[in-house]
């Protein structure tokens, strides 16, 4: 089988050779060519050499245009000051009170700088290795997007406070993402990720009440314009697990501290779950051997509908013989392991 072949058999729930793995590379890719992450995540050609080199060097099954959080919001209008390592720090938030809704307008990706370069960095995946490998396109989630314009906290005091002012803007972040979604499929992506990691930092009402129906629509659209989708919601998602299948997403990524057994009951038989094995504590702390055993459980509760992942982004300081004993490149971990 291809990786792209193996891929959509974990999700449609067809027989594979294999598990199938599509760990989050970004800055460990970056480091792998000797660049900074800064480069990664400014400079196209940099993100599109780090993901092919990784892709080819752990045998990997997706290639994957996730960079940074800011694409969207530098769209929108805001500045970042961009350290060499880690990700960039706003100047200032877009959205300080209700009169800067009219700063919110829909913004054209192929024109937007850093919106416009992720669509020619997915083009370049597609045209590289899109025939037998998965291009991964991305697009921050409604209440995500809504903390990085008008930052963490007053996002969530919003949710209790001033319902109207996130949902009015949220109906703008929705219909941006909609259309930086569809640029990224016009140019080769066949699965598009949805970032809403703040999601986790809610209950289930509010998730359900504020969250679900944008996110719902975004996954729709997507659908309706040929590409999968893959809902990526770090932190502690156990709460909320259950309601964000509801979307209509093909992958739900679980992070580490979310119980496989407890996520399969709450989303049901026929969603593919993604994950989770601690990136920290076992990846980037663990041994080959600790990382294998820990890997080796989590496809044993995994099921055949699930793909392998560490629960979030692979740390920068993770030693490679760490990525090798579960990636299937060289020998790994994985390729002892057929699944019928």
């Amino acid at each position: 089988m291809t990786s792209k072949e193996r891929l959509y058999a974990v999700i449609q729930g067809r027989p594979h050779d294999r598990p199938a793995v599509t760990p989050i590379f970004m800055s460990w890719a970056a480091h792998y060519i000797n660049r900074s992450y800064r480069d990664y995540y400014l400079d196209g050609d940099v993100l599109v050499g780090a993901q092919l080199a990784v892709t080819k060097a752990f045998g990997i099954d997706q290639a994957s245009a996730i960079s940074d959080p800011w694409r969207e919001a530098s769209g929108f209008g805001m500045e970042f000051d961009y350290p060499e390592e880690g990700v960039g720090k706003p100047r200032a938030y877009l959205i300080t009170s209700e009169a800067d809704l009219g700063k919110l307008r829909p913004v054209d990706a192929a024109a937007s700088g850093r919106m416009g370069q992720r669509v020619e960095s997915v083009g370049k995946l597609a045209a590289a290795v899109g025939r037998t490998h998965s291009v991964l396109g991305w697009v921050e989630g409604p209440l995500a997007e809504y903390a990085d314009l008008r930052g963490v906290e007053y996002a969530m005091l919003d949710l209790i406070d001033a319902p109207k002012l996130y949902l009015a803007a949220a109906e703008i972040v929705v219909e941006n993402a909609i259309a930086f979604a569809r640029a990224q499929i016009s140019a080769g992506a066949d699965m598009i990720g949805i970032g809403d990691a703040a999601a986790s930092l809610i209950g289930p009402v509010l998730y359900r009440d504020l969250v679900l129906p944008l996110e719902t629509r975004l996954v729709a659209a997507i659908h309706d314009s040929g590409a999968a989708v893959k809902l990526h919601i770090c932190g502690n998602t156990g709460p909320i697990v259950g309601i964000m299948a509801r979307t209509g997403a093909d992958i739900i990524d679980l992070d580490w501290m979310v119980p496989l057994e407890k996520a399969r009951e709450a989303v049901g038989p026929g969603v593919t779950l993604c994950g989770n094995f601690d990136p920290v504590g076992v990846l980037l702390q663990g041994t080959p051997e600790s990382v294998a055993a820990f890997v080796r459980d989590c496809l044993r509760r995994g099921g055949s509908r699930f793909i392998l992942m560490p629960g979030c982004e692979v740390p920068p300081a993770t030693p490679e013989a760490n990525i090798r004993a579960f990636c299937p490149g060289d020998g790994g971990l994985i390729r002892e392991i057929r699944k019928p």
